[in-house]
């Protein structure tokens, strides 16, 4: 017995010094929560010590604290004064040991009515996208990103980033990368409060077509990808060999009525179709990339479309400009 438990210390070190493979400090926090409760806990248990090396969350709570609770307590109700990040208890010297107690409890009673009464719906602003995102998926909406928050653009060292449903699931969101997006922690709050958009009409809008559209009617033959949200076939007049329209589904003019997960899902198609062709014509060295928002900027057929044009070098005597080619006096500069 005695043998069999050195060898199990001796293993666990092992583990814990040498082999060790970390992305976090998950594994050495649930190890320390497993010994500290005699070698079994709970997924709560296991939890919650996560949560106390989370130092997102107590960000999260310290906004909460100052621009939520705090004002409503110093500000409207005035039973308590702020110092810079420290917050007093007006009157709090004259009270006694028993009556703090009894205050407390007060406190602890108004807590528990309150869950009583509504349940877990008291944290729905945090379960906005409840439910296991899988790492994979988050992992490809962070790099989308390059680690950065999409709203405010901050960076994923300065504040914590969470993946967002961008239509949340209750509202029939799905967890396709089209509707994920990055967001720091602090954006991500603020989006209950400040987007008002009902998103019953939104989902109802994605399924708009127009009769007689040719991209509302395209032939399934033609497609060459497709998404939830957006396809891809060849150009009926091709500029060059392979050059592709990606458009989204719903019927929209132009890409400035595109909603954010049409905008994520044309992206996808422009990366995927990239790689395609790339991979099909070993010639191709550049692209262009481009769209007519509008009769005066050229665009003949209603529906958004986006042109990804394949170049080789040579293709033309000179390709200095580029886009700048749409007014041909203004190509070379």
């Amino acid at each position: 017995m005695r043998g069999q438990l050195t060898n199990s210390f001796a293993t666990l070190e092992r583990f814990i010094r040498d082999d060790m493979r970390m992305s976090h400090v998950y594994q050495p926090v649930m190890l320390l929560e497993l010994l500290r409760s005699r070698g079994t806990a709970s997924v709560e248990q296991i939890a919650k010590a996560l949560l106390a090396h989370d130092s997102s969350q107590v960000e999260y709570y310290e906004q909460v604290t100052k621009n939520t609770v705090g004002k409503v307590l110093t500000r409207n109700r005035k039973v308590t004064e702020r110092e810079g990040d420290t917050f007093r208890l007006r009157g709090f010297e004259e009270l006694t040991d028993e009556q703090i107690a009894s205050l407390a409890a007060l406190c602890a009673g108004k807590i528990g009515d309150y869950i009583a009464k509504r349940g877990a719906a008291i944290w729905a602003h945090r379960r906005k996208s409840v439910g296991y995102v899988p790492g994979t998926a988050r992992y490809e909406v962070l790099k989308r990103a390059k680690f950065h928050c999409e709203l405010c653009g901050v960076r994923a060292d300065e504040r914590a980033l969470e993946v967002d449903h961008i239509v949340p699931r209750n509202c029939g969101g799905t967890d396709d990368l089209i509707n994920l997006q990055a967001l720091c922690y602090s954006c991500n709050a603020s989006k209950r409060d400040r987007d008002d958009t009902d998103f019953r009409d939104v989902a109802a809008k994605y399924e708009d077509r127009s009769e007689g559209c040719p991209f509302c009617e395209l032939p399934a033959k033609r497609i060459v990808a497709e998404n939830a949200l957006a396809i891809a076939f060849r150009d009926g007049f091709p500029v060059t060999d392979q050059h592709t329209l990606i458009v989204p589904r719903r019927h929209v003019a132009d890409y400035f009525d595109l909603f954010q997960p049409e905008r994520n899902a044309i992206q996808l198609l422009l990366q995927e179709q990239r790689r395609s062709i790339e991979l099909s014509d070993a010639a191709v060295s550049g692209f262009n990339i481009g769209m007519n928002a509008g009769a005066s900027a050229g665009q003949t057929v209603f529906h958004c479309q986006v042109h990804l044009i394949p170049r080789q070098s040579g293709d033309v005597a000179d390709p200095r400009g580029g886009v700048r080619g749409v007014i041909p006096d203004k190509q070379q500069y």
